[in-house]
Parts: structure tokens; sequence; C-alpha cells
């Protein structure tokens, strides 16, 4: 017979007095930032110490591990240890207008060239003005006085220019781009002197004025990104991208770009971050369905090239409406990316864009889980003693620290790791705050926390309740007392949204001479996934190889989920489909009381399930409600004795002897445990011993194989 497992074991305990404080208060110095993501943590720092293209970082992880505020804090910390980007600023090309010309300067120069563009342009309105406005009785300049007027323009403008270039030689990066440029303006100026005189000489004063501002737009400074005043490379997160928040783009035209194009273009986020670092979630990138796809065809782009362009997008197809105005050439970008994605996000992204992941060549693997440890232990403390310093609440007592670290465990199923998902952890340290502050307590304890975590099942049990009503009041039929032949409670795990349990569900079977074999009606209606399925054949083909001298079997069988009308999915329910089979074939009961989880393989091993701590407090709960008596309880698979962390009152029933957690290693030592007695083993003939309960089922089997045969052979002798 299988042994209880003892209270002790169907949790983890975690002494107070081993936390070394009494209250949190007591350990308020800074925790470590990576709790428990010391790999994630060496691959972000590589990644963002590469300066290699292609070395881009794909961080993976589930929502609520930290890994978005941690890779943030740390291209933070990398681009203060390196110097401001540079400035980028368009200006016009007067040989080629469609081609506005890029230049670089150091942070601060772009500002500062805007600035004497201005100033540039002032100056020269205050100059011309005589010629657009000229004074009442004014006597007209002769040809040698205008040249003599020109000339001295010329000079001072010359000269403002050669002003300019000094006052920005500190911020200079290629002097050939800004020299080309200061020369070509200078002569555009003469040039555009000329054709306002020969426009007023043409058509008097009218419209003069709106000619100047023409001309003197050709000379604005359009500064696509500044970094005036920043002392580091840049780092940028965009939560919300777009395609022209992330790339950028050209406005729609207006009466203010008249005569200078290039102020149309402006800079995205990706080109902000030249220089240093962009933050970015792959999910925001598919949120935009009529765009999403765009978005990541011109990310691709980039990837590939380094470079990016400025497009007109406003029509809905890049470069159709300004093609012919405006043609910058790409940006060359050295701007590190990283990529925030779930795994599940990243696979689906790779269907689609298979070449993407070689453009991100640095993978940052933020783990769900790690190992409990003391040292653990404290980092995590010190994580609740921070947040209740940080925000001035109460601090927590030893006691309920150990039980918050009791729920990160919970949380994964896990009595050896603990979750680092930090945010469910948070919740519940705001939650039982909440229930600290109703009675005005200085301190946090466990009685919060435990009040925390009933607020919070009750909140979200509603589902449970009312199933567990329903069999209650016999609309389900459940037994949890007696025997039955051919009958047994399974287990099924059952999530609704947030809601997350576990209740018993009758399942039975009938069987009778035949060649079928084993029928699983619920499969024959098509209510049944895969992985069911993959457990019911499972089972046929063990029960055949049980007994091979009467392969193959004589029998029809059929096995269903009762009062199932939502289908089924997983094998963990395939142990007790064989439970049930067996005792229809041997007519031996089952005992009601006792629910089975497990799934089986080929050789009869119990493997171990999912949701096994919702499985068993569902059962229990149904038990106390509808009375236990001391031979209610649960068989689970050994192997998931390590994800056994069962709430208290469970813990309670076990010690007084209410309730019994089985753990069983193969099949038939549970039938061993249901039946009562000893499930023998193949002799070398093949044969079971008579009195065990495997020569019982054997003895059947023949029997079904004799009525068989019997009736195979008078259908014969009636043809």
């Amino acid at each position: 017979m299988l042994k209880t497992l003892p209270a002790h074991a169907l949790t983890v305990e975690i002494d107070p007095a081993s936390l070394g404080f009494a209250t949190t208060a007591e350990i308020t110095q800074a925790a470590p930032l990576w709790i428990g993501q010391a790999e994630a943590k060496s691959a972000a720092e590589f990644g963002l110490a590469m300066i290699h293209p292609h070395f881009n970082l794909l961080v993976l992880g589930e929502s609520g591990s930290g890994r978005t505020s941690l890779l943030y804090a740390m291209m933070q910390n990398f681009a203060a240890q390196q110097a401001p980007a540079d400035d980028l600023v368009y200006v016009a090309n007067f040989k080629c207008v469609e081609k506005p010309q890029l230049i670089k300067l150091k942070a601060g120069g772009g500002e500062l060239l805007r600035e004497r563009a201005e100033q540039l342009m002032r100056a020269l309105n205050k100059a011309l003005q005589p010629l657009v406005n000229p004074p009442e009785n004014a006597t007209p300049l002769t040809s040698a006085e205008q040249q003599a007027w020109l000339k001295t323009f010329e000079q001072e403008v010359n000269l403002k220019l050669a002003e300019t270039f000094d006052m920005l030689t500190a911020y200079v990066l290629e002097e050939s781009d800004l020299t080309s440029y200061l020369s070509q303006l200078a002569q555009d100026v003469i040039k555009g002197v000329r054709l306002l005189q020969s426009h007023i000489d043409q058509s008097g004063s009218a419209d003069s004025e709106g000619f100047l501002e023409g001309v003197l737009a050709r000379y604005r400074v359009n500064v696509l990104v500044s970094h005036a005043g920043e002392v580091s490379a840049p780092v940028i997160y965009d939560d919300d991208p777009t395609f022209s928040s992330l790339f950028g783009g050209i406005d729609s035209a207006s009466e203010q770009h008249q005569g200078a194009e290039f102020m149309r273009l402006r800079a995205g986020n990706l080109l902000r971050a030249e220089g240093g670092f962009l933050l970015l979630h792959l999910r925001d990138l598919y949120s935009d369905e009529s765009s999403g796809s765009q978005i990541l065809e011109k990310l691709h782009r980039f990837l590939r090239n380094g470079r990016v362009r400025l497009e007109d997008v406003s029509s809905g197809s890049a470069g159709s409406s300004s093609a012919a105005i405006l043609n910058a050439e790409p940006i060359a970008l050295h701007t590190k990316l990283v990529l925030i994605a779930t795994p599940e996000e990243y696979y689906e992204l790779h269907d689609e864009f298979p070449e993407f992941g070689s453009y991100f060549r640095v993978k940052v693997d933020f783990s769900d889980r790690a190992q409990a440890t003391p040292a653990l232990y404290q980092s995590i403390a010190q994580y609740i003693a921070q947040l209740c310093h940080t925000h001035a609440l109460p601090h927590f007592t030893a006691p309920a620290v150990s039980r918050l670290l009791q729920m990160m465990h919970r949380r994964i199923d896990d009595q050896k790791r603990l979750s680092t998902q930090f945010s469910e952890l948070q919740d519940l340290v705001l939650e039982s705050l909440a229930f600290s502050a109703q009675k005005k307590s200085k301190v946090t304890d466990l009685e919060d926390v435990e009040a925390a975590l009933a607020a919070r099942y009750l909140r979200l049990s509603m589902p449970e309740r009312m199933m567990r009503e329903s069999i209650i009041d016999g609309e389900l039929m459940i037994r949890v007392h007696g025997k039955a032949v051919g009958q047994i409670n399974g287990l099924t795990h059952i999530e609704l949204g947030d809601a997350c349990f576990g209740s018993p569900v009758r399942i039975s079977a009938r069987c009778h001479a035949g060649e079928d074999g084993i029928i699983n009606i619920d499969r024959e209606v098509e209510m049944t996934g895969p992985n069911h399925d993959k457990g019911l054949f499972i089972l046929q083909n063990w029960l055949s190889a049980s007994f091979p001298k009467l392969t193959p079997l004589s029998l029809n069988a059929s096995i269903v989920f009762e009062q199932e009308y939502h289908g089924v999915e997983g094998d963990s329910a395939s142990c007790a489909e064989l439970y049930a089979l067996l005792s229809a074939i041997s007519g031996m009961a089952l005992p009601q009381g006792i629910a089975i989880t497990g799934a089986m393989n080929q050789h009869g091993e119990v493997m171990a399930v999912g949701g096994v701590n919702e499985k068993i407090e569902g059962f229990f709960r149904l038990c106390k409600q509808m009375g236990l008596d001391g031979t209610q309880g649960v068989l689970i698979p050994e192997r998931n004795c390590a994800h056994l962390l069962l709430e208290g009152e469970v813990l309670e029933a076990v010690n007084k002897g209410l309730f019994h957690v089985y753990p069983i290693r193969h099949v038939l030592e549970g039938v061993e445990h249901l039946i009562g007695i000893d499930a023998g083993s193949l002799d070398e003939a093949g044969d079971y011993a008579e009195a065990s309960f495997m020569g019982q089922v054997q003895q059947v089997l023949e029997g079904l194989r004799k009525t068989f045969d019997n009736n195979k052979s008078d259908v014969k002798e009636d043809a």
C-alpha cells in the first residue's frame, strides 16, 4: 500500500529566523537589480559593449520579469560612458534643390548654425528693405552705384559667414561639408539679390516682399536632431512606435515651406538615437494592423543596410507625392537596437522574417525562475525593503517575508526554485500593505499577507465556487464517498483568464466481448485534442502489451468524461482512464474519495502533469464541503512531489489524517492502492498469478475471447 505524504513534504517551509532580520527596516540597503538573472545580465553587458554592426540585442522574457526596466537602466549606464552624439542638420543644396545637404556637427553645433542662419536672414532682410520698399521720392541708383552697393553687400555677407565658420570651428566634423555649404550660400545670396533686383525692375514693388521671403527661406537650417546640452549618448525608449515616430518622414507641403522644401524633413526615434541606443517592444511593432508589416519591412532594410531614408508616407506609399520635390540621400546610422519580446512573439517574427535574427546576434534570455538559495531569499527581502523605504510604507516582518517567498515558489509550482516575475511579488506586497493600512499598523505582518491572499482568492474564485455548488446540488454527478465499478474521479485544470483552479470530473468505462478495442466516446464526437488522443493510444498499447498471450484483445470498451461539454485536452487523465477501464473489466470497485491525476507512458511509468496544486486543492475543497471522513485524497505522479506547494487548510487536514496525498511511480502501484490487492507480474509463460489483480483481469479477458469466438462460430453456423 502507498504511504501518504507528510504535511512538511507538501510545501516549502522557510524559517523566518533564517532570514536574519526582524523586519525589512533592518535591510534597506540597495537590493541587487538583476535578481536571479546573472546570465541575462552578462549577455546584456556583452551586447551593449559590442560596437560592431548587427550585434543588436534580442531580449526574451515574460512581461513582469523586469526585462524593460533593467535593460533601460543598463543602457543609460553604458550611454553615460560615451560622448554625446552628433547633431544632424539639413540645409539647402543650391546646386540640386531636390537633394538637400546633410551636415553633421558635434552636439550643440546644429542649434548654433540655426541661430546664425536666423541672424543672417534678419540682417539680409534689413539690408534689402530699401530695394523692396524704397523711400518716397528716392533717386534710383545708377548702374555703377548698384555694382558698388552689391560689392559692399557681398563683403558684409562673406564677413558674417566667416564669423559663422569661426564660431562653429569647435563643432565641425567634416570641414569640407561646412565650408562648401557656406561658400555656396555666399554665392547664392548675391544671386538672390540680383534676382530680387530683376524682379523689382520688371514688376515694380508688387509682391517684392513675398519674393524676398522666398529667397531668404533658402538659407534656413533644419536641425533634424539636436543633442545640445547633452553630456552622454542618447537612450530612447519608443513605447508607442508608429511608422513616422520610428523612421521620421516628410511633412505635408504648406506655405511656410515654400522655397525651403528641405524644412519638411523630420527625424524619427531611429535617427534621434543615432550614436546611442533605441529600445523597442516587438509586440508594439505589430500592434498597428495597417502598418505593422510596413514597419517591420523598413526596419529590416535598415538592419541590412545600416541606413535610413526619410520618405513621404502621407499618401500611403513611400515616395509617391514628394519624390519629385525631395529625394534626400539615405542617412548612415550607428544605432544599437534593443528589441524586447516573449519567446512566442520572436518565433512568430522569425517565421515571417527568417533573416531578422541574424541582425540580433546577442540574445538576452530572462529566466522565469531562479534556484532558491539563502542569498536569493536575502536579495528578494532587500527588494521588498526597498519598495517600502522608497514609498515610505510600513515594513514587513520576517514571517510575512517568508510567506511572500513561499508564494514566489508557488508562482511556478517548484519547491527548489522561485519565480522571477517580480511584478507579481510587487502586486502582492501592495495588496498586503492595504490590509496593514486598515489596521493602522506600523509593520506589515503575516496576518496581512494571509488576508491579501484570501481576498485575492475570493475575487477570482467565483467560477470554481459555482462549479462546486453544481456538484453539491447534484447537477454534476461526482461522488467522494463509497465505491463504484468502472468509474473514478479524474482531476482537471481549468484556466479562465486570471482564474485558475482544479475540479474533479467523473470518468467511466464499460466493456464487453468484441474486436473494436477501446473507444473514447469524447474522441468519437471530436471533443478531444491531439494530446489527449495520444494518451489514449498509449493506454491501449500498454494494455495490449500487458497481456501478450491474448493480443489482439477480444474487447469492446468505451471510456467517457461524463458531463463534459467543452472538450478534453491533455494526457493527464490517462492513468485515471486506465483505472476506470481495468475496474470495468475486472468488476472490482474503485474508491470514489480518491481522485487521480497523472499521465502514463508505454511502460506504465507515471509522468508529471501541470497544475497539480490547483487540482489537489480543488478536490480537497469539494471533499471538505461534502464531508471529510479520512478516506479521501489524491493519487499524483511521484515526479510532481517537487512541485507541491499546498495551502494551509490542506496541510492541516493532512496532519489530522483527514486527507491524503499519495505519490506513484507506476500505474500498477495505483492499482494496488485503489483495489487493495497485489497487482501481480508476468511470469515466463506470459501469465499473472490468479490471485493478483492483473491475473483476475487476464481471466476476464480470456472469458471475453471465448465468448467472442463462440459468437463468431454461431454467426457462421447461422449463415
